[in-house]
């Protein structure tokens, strides 16, 4: 009798523990130096509201432009840590913007065990890193890499972002796990949400989606489902490679989505805001968008 009304707490707790441990993958190992693109990048601590300790690494911008004022701030995936991802830093600063790449709580060097409310308060914390040292909120491009999307995308709903950037993003963890483990009950009993595509319809910034048909981890359709719910200011870039390949891979493909969202992005943008015509003078930009 006791198995009998234990069994049901035990198969919910294993199968909690089975979804947590599918959206965390952290690696405490760094596999590389920030120094093999940069000459000289910055490796930051800063702390979070509930008294964590998150690792980062800052690169200035390599060539002056009209965008070296923008800040890429980097959400990544859920495996890894900033290490593995140098390709996607070097490909953004290649394109003039200034790079801020950190680790969630439990990855890397920052200290903690990750959770969805965690991994929104750590994207808070960069950010809020980034306004003290002199980055104004509509200068900052919010860009989330499969997971990190929705981590982005719960920043862009609290703080100030010029823009953001889904790339290779899910609609939502239930609707991925009954994709891919369409046996268990995990969409049914999780409690892990991320659900980037539930909170688009209420951002006004623009949006940069880019994602692969050859993606086997996340299905194509989920892009597609995102770029929908998303407003009118918005642009789809479909990139080449599988979910985990290198971005040199790929780059030439995203490299035209990152001149789509310089074209979106208001270059004259004041320190206090965007200009009040912005929206307006915008219109033909955001026709394109709508028949792409």
């Amino acid at each position: 009798m006791i198995g009998l009304i234990l069994t049901p707490f035990v198969l919910y707790a294993l199968l909690r523990l089975f979804e947590y441990i599918q959206v965390f993958q952290p690696r405490s190992d760094l596999i590389t130096s920030p120094e093999s693109i940069h000459n000289a990048p910055e490796d930051v601590f800063f702390p979070t509201t509930d008294g964590y300790r998150l690792n980062g690494w800052f690169f200035t911008a390599t060539d002056e432009s009209q965008w070296a004022d923008w800040v890429i701030l980097i959400s990544h995936g859920n495996g890894g840590n900033i290490s593995y991802r140098l390709d996607l830093y070097k490909l953004w600063l290649e394109e003039g913007f200034h790079v801020f790449a950190y680790d969630y709580r439990g990855y890397g060097l920052s200290s903690g065990r990750p959770s969805e409310k965690g991994t929104y308060e750590d994207a808070e914390s960069a950010h809020r890193w980034l306004m003290d040292r002199g980055f104004s909120g509509n200068k900052i491009i919010a860009l989330g890499e499969s997971l990190g999307g929705g981590v982005a995308t719960e920043l862009a709903m609290r703080r100030t972002v010029g823009a953001l950037v889904l790339q290779s993003t899910f609609t939502s963890i239930p609707n991925i796990s009954k994709e891919l483990f369409p046996w268990l009950p995990v969409h049914t009993v999780g409690t892990i949400r991320y659900d980037t595509q539930a909170k688009l319809p209420s951002l006004e910034v623009p949006i940069l989606i880019l994602h692969s048909r050859e993606d086997s981890m996340i299905p194509f359709h989920h892009a597609e489902q995102n770029y929908q719910a998303a407003n009118e200011l918005k642009h789809f870039e479909v990139i080449s490679g599988d979910h985990n390949d290198r971005i040199t891979e790929t780059s030439e493909r995203y490299r035209q989505g990152i001149r789509r969202l310089k074209e979106l992005l208001p270059s004259d943008a004041s320190a206090g805001g965007w200009p009040p015509d912005y929206w307006c003078a915008r219109e033909d930009l955001n026709l394109h968008a709508r028949r792409h």
